[in-house]
């Protein structure tokens, strides 16, 4: 069971990170969006002078062994500024945390002492131009004496142009998927940039090119094989961290629509007291306090050593969804000045949308969720632990 810091601990790296959000990195907004590129010499020492990158990675390996429950509100707090920003801390935390428990020693040893300061950085590479995921992966991974040889692509790689590792999904056989750690610096191994997106301006999602890399066999992660297991458990816990995503979007969303509802004046009157702006706000406020409690009930049983694969899908997919009917109405309540950058509501509203692609599209939630409940999964558990 992870307890996480004592409360006076928590109390301060938090209120930390939270300084360092909103005086340091919040006022980057409009030179990131204006440049399409994140200034990373004022981002990543920020980053580390407030303890951002070690959030979840254990105590003993230099991090701050933050329980899931406690790690949630930080990021959801991240995903109120420049989305940029927050999918940086996103991916490298997820990952580290991945690391932690799935590595072996060595590798743990190696990667998550530097991760936790902002030294390093592990990447997930799983996603390729020409195929789907899991056992559709193209990508291969050939075992030569001590080495496994990789040739093949990915792309949409996040943290691609600051990672110091990746952690490649690869076949190791016609029907194995396995793990393999790939150093940035390895021989054969090349990185390049896409084109900017949509929104969450400035976070590289780069393409990567394997041909004839050679790394050491130490370098497989579990056995081979396991690839789809890791896979698994990775996205299963980093769902929930989108859905955090999605939770600290809308609730901002929300703020700045309520202090424009009272500000705003037509005819004589705020907007807030007419009741059609009444409705937006009420059914803003709903789906935040919904997926509020969702998020505490998945990280309750996380942090009780639970799995909870259809929990996690649930829950993005939830978050998706509130995040983008919030976004939509915190729009409508600004009227024509929300579809301008003199408020952030229409980065919001692009940096929102990426919420519906990480860590796997809406189809792969429902096909999660749907083979869980048809295994036999029910809420029972949810309602049961109120009551211990």
């Amino acid at each position: 069971m992870n307890v996480g810091l004592p409360a006076d601990e928590y109390d301060k790296l938090r209120e930390s990170v939270f300084t360092t959000i909103w005086n340091e990195l919040d006022p980057l907004e409009h030179q990131i969006e204006d440049t399409e590129s994140i200034p990373y010499d004022v981002v990543l020492p920020a980053l580390r002078a407030c303890g951002a990158f070690g959030l979840i990675i254990p105590r003993e390996y230099g991090g701050a062994g933050l329980s899931i429950a406690q790690y949630l509100p930080i990021l959801a707090e991240f995903a109120k500024i420049q989305g940029g920003i927050r999918a940086i801390v996103h991916v490298h935390n997820s990952f580290a945390h991945a690391l932690s428990e799935i590595g072996s020693e060595e590798q743990k040893q190696a990667i998550l002492p530097g991760a936790a300061v902002g030294e390093k950085s592990l990447a997930f590479a799983l996603t390729e131009p020409g195929n789907g995921t899991g056992m559709d992966l193209s990508t291969q991974a050939r075992r030569d004496g001590d080495e496994y040889v990789l040739d093949g692509r990915k792309w949409l790689i996040t943290n691609s142009d600051i990672a110091s590792h990746f952690l490649v999904l690869a076949k190791t056989a016609d029907r194995e998927v396995s793990a393999i750690i790939v150093p940035r610096d390895a021989p054969g191994f090349t990185i390049a940039p896409l084109p900017e997106t949509m929104g969450c301006k400035g976070a590289e999602h780069g393409e990567l090119t394997f041909t004839d890399v050679r790394v050491p066999a130490a370098n497989l992660v579990g056995a081979e094989g396991e690839g789809i297991a890791h896979l698994e458990r990775a996205l299963e816990i980093s769902r929930v961290f989108i859905a955090a995503s999605s939770l600290g979007t809308a609730t901002r969303a929300l703020d700045l629509s309520l202090r424009f509802a009272k500000e705003r004046v037509t005819f004589g009157r705020p907007i807030g007291e007419r009741q059609a702006i009444q409705r937006y706000l009420a059914e803003m406020a709903t789906d935040v306090y919904a997926l509020r409690g969702m998020l505490a009930d998945v990280a309750a049983k996380w942090d009780r050593d639970q799995r909870v694969p259809a929990e996690s899908s649930l829950v993005k997919q939830f978050g998706l969804e509130a995040v983008g009917r919030v976004t939509d109405r915190a729009l409508l309540v600004h009227g024509g000045i929300g579809y301008t950058r003199k408020y952030p509501i229409e980065r919001l509203y692009r940096d929102a949308r990426l919420n519906w692609l990480e860590e796997g599209p809406p189809t792969v939630q429902y096909l999660v969720a749907a083979r869980q409940l048809l295994d036999g999964f029910t809420f029972d558990d949810a309602f049961d632990s109120a009551t211990r």
